[in-house]
């Protein structure tokens, strides 16, 4: 069975977090009340997606990512299955290079590196939880896996 693994847990309030890009202009992304609440979640939510038939399995535990998904992100089908499969293998390459730089970038934050193929169809409910994971990682973290701001 193929794994798509994302594991990551609590962090430390004083873990210092090292920003993802070299430059010093970032734009400053708008966080609402609500979603500062889901970042400050401290229980954590473990969200699984397996199936034996397409072999994959997926797993993210993050602390407030599911009422985030619930309460914040775009609802399902706001965003095309090819739009997330396109955005999901820009933000696994940088993702996964940062995992390779633990000197340059927090290996708290970027733990282990995710097994995203770029020709399996994962399905909808996969590259929708993946993608919203991401947006969420980045707004919490003010961190940046692509060219693009991380908007909801």
């Amino acid at each position: 069975m193929k794994k798509i693994c994302l594991v990551l847990g609590t962090l430390s309030l004083f873990t210092l977090l090292i920003a993802s890009s070299c430059s010093s202009t970032k734009e400053a992304v708008a966080i609402s009340d609500e979603e500062k609440a889901a970042f400050q979640q401290k229980e954590g939510d473990t969200i699984t997606i397996a199936s034996d038939a397409k072999e994959y399995e997926i797993i993210i535990i993050e602390p407030g990512f599911n009422f985030w998904l619930q309460s914040i992100a775009k609802p399902r089908n706001f965003y095309s299955q090819s739009y997330m499969e396109s955005r999901n293998q820009i933000f696994v390459a940088n993702y996964n290079l940062k995992v390779m730089q633990p000197m340059r970038y927090d290996p708290n934050l970027y733990e282990q590196q995710i097994n995203y193929e770029p020709n399996t169809d994962y399905g909808y409910e996969v590259n929708y939880k993946l993608y919203n994971y991401f947006i969420y990682f980045q707004r919490k973290y003010n961190q940046r896996l692509g060219p693009f701001i991380p908007r909801i």
